[in-house]
């Protein structure tokens, strides 16, 4: 049973089998598709494909541009947010430090 179940899986995505050439370029999926084919929910877009051996009509999901760099801005937004955090950080425990040193030394001047 389960054999059957892969070589059905397999036999569906003949692009991971064969050769292969985009028909359709990448784009995004619309409401339709999202819910009808089941490579619109990995990431949005597809692209479509015809097999060589096969000439089997296929789709495949495949990464856009547009959301690449929505990625990426999303990425360096989170990494200056925790650039700013840290900084923030540093410059408290610093100025804690700087504190407890001039305490330390004053008790040093008045002891003497």
């Amino acid at each position: 049973m389960r054999l059957v179940f892969i070589t059905e899986i397999l036999s569906t995505q003949c692009w991971m089998a064969e050769e292969f050439v985009i028909s359709k370029e990448c784009y995004g999926c619309n409401e339709f598709e999202s819910k009808r084919i089941l490579e619109c929910k990995d990431t949005g877009f597809i692209e479509q494909v015809n097999c060589a051996i096969s000439k089997k009509a296929d789709y495949k999901s495949c990464r856009s541009v547009e959301m690449e760099k929505q990625v990426f801005w999303e990425f360096v937004g989170c990494m200056m947010g925790a650039a700013v955090i840290f900084s923030l950080l540093v410059i408290h425990r610093q100025r804690t430090l700087d504190l407890r040193a001039l305490e330390k030394v004053r008790k040093q001047i008045e002891s003497i």
